[in-house]
């Protein structure tokens, strides 16, 4: 079996990186942040199934330990990436108008953002009050 010749040096073969540069990255932390949710999100139902049936104030202590904090930071960091990575395609794909793209790109940014520093203060306050 005889091997094609290509034009790549094989570095450009092993970087994964598409023609444009940044597609093929963009796949992959989409990808990688798909997984990482996979845990993250039965963790996140497993806490919140544990808070069923509880008082205001012991719901309060089971989310303010540390183990159940951390979880639920990953989860809101990893969510709020994926969530951004997620429109980015969206607007990328279906917004033609390279002005209304941009700022609907900046939104986007902007937006994911603002609800990853509300959940993450939300958590944060949880765990130090």
């Amino acid at each position: 079996m005889t091997q094609k010749a290509s034009l790549r040096t094989p570095r450009a073969r092993v970087g994964f990186l598409g023609s444009a540069k940044s597609g093929t990255h963009h796949a992959w932390m989409m990808r990688l942040t798909a997984f990482a949710l996979l845990p993250l999100t039965i963790a996140f139902v497993l806490v919140v199934l544990s808070l069923v049936g509880r008082d205001f104030q012991s719901a309060r202590i089971l989310l303010g330990s540390p183990l159940a904090g951390i979880l639920l930071l990953l989860f809101v960091g990893v969510g709020a990436y994926h969530m951004t990575l997620g429109m980015q395609v969206i607007i990328e794909d279906y917004v033609h108008s390279e002005r209304t793209k941009h700022l609907a790109l900046m939104a986007n940014i902007c937006f994911g953002l603002l609800i990853g520093a509300a959940l993450v203060y939300s958590v944060l306050r949880l765990s130090f009050t």
